[in-house]
């Protein structure tokens, strides 16, 4: 079953590359319609649904922060994707403070937005864990409490889940799960979870064209300075330098 998604564009020509870019992407998301404008797809919101909105920032009538701001307002299960020709910080810290899940610039492209669909489906699944196959909660359940917080983790790259989340999910008390945690792995679950974002950090900076802030963000780090400072505890260098250095190999 796919998710389905709601495309918001002024200019009918970049709509159209918008349409061919998210089905290039070949991920299970239906674009069920398509709005002129923000007051458009408000109106259509009104009576239909869609767990995901991808609009433009600037158009007339409605542009895209006030509508992810009425999507907010109305308590709509729709999450939001803001693409914007405006390279300018500004309008990705307005959406993202008001909750957007990304903030892309045109010409969007297939890597990019693949991978911001990608991070919002696992979270979508990661918030309802009740919907795992069931060969794959007999795997999980053959894991101890730890393992199973960690494979699931990787599996759904959840690495902004806190200690107390993980706990929840797999029913321990906070306290206790993160002693099981200590004296199985000999660390903390913070720790351990930090060194798995640098991995995914690394990774992500030798294989895309991600900027770092965008790469901070899909890790769940707010503020890319302590993003930076942080890999560069783990890798001797500053995001940059890696990637230079990873080019040169």
């Amino acid at each position: 079953m796919g998710y389905r998604l709601l495309l918001v564009e002024d200019e009918k020509w970049v709509r159209t590359a918008l349409r061919k870019v998210i089905q290039k992407t070949e991920l299970p998301i239906d674009i069920v319609h398509e709005a002129a404008n923000g007051m458009e797809a408000a109106d259509w919101l009104k009576t239909n649904q869609a767990e995901l909105v991808v609009t433009d920032i600037r158009m007339p009538v409605m542009d895209g922060l006030t509508l992810l701001k009425d999507i907010r307002e109305n308590g709509y299960p729709t999450d939001v994707v803001i693409v914007s020709g405006h390279d300018d910080f500004m309008y990705a810290q307005q959406a993202l403070r008001q909750g957007a899940v990304d903030y892309l610039l045109k010409p969007v492209e297939l890597e990019e937005l693949k991978a911001c669909f990608d991070v919002w489906m696992r979270k979508k699944e990661r918030a309802a864990p009740q919907d795992n196959g069931d060969g794959d909660k007999v795997a999980m359940e053959e894991l101890s409490p730890v393992d199973q917080v960690i494979r699931y983790i990787e599996s759904n790259h959840a690495y902004d889940m806190s200690s107390a989340e993980a706990a929840e999910w797999v029913h321990l008390n906070p306290s206790y799960f993160s002693k099981l945690f200590r004296q199985t792995k000999g660390t903390t679950f913070t720790d351990y979870v930090t060194a798995m974002r640098m991995k995914e950090a690394a990774k992500l900076l030798e294989k895309t064209s991600l900027r770092v802030i965008e790469i901070a963000e899909r890790l769940g780090y707010a503020d890319q300075a302590y993003f930076s400072n942080t890999f560069k505890k783990a890798f001797g260098c500053a995001p940059s330098d890696y990637r230079k250095q990873a080019g040169k190999k």
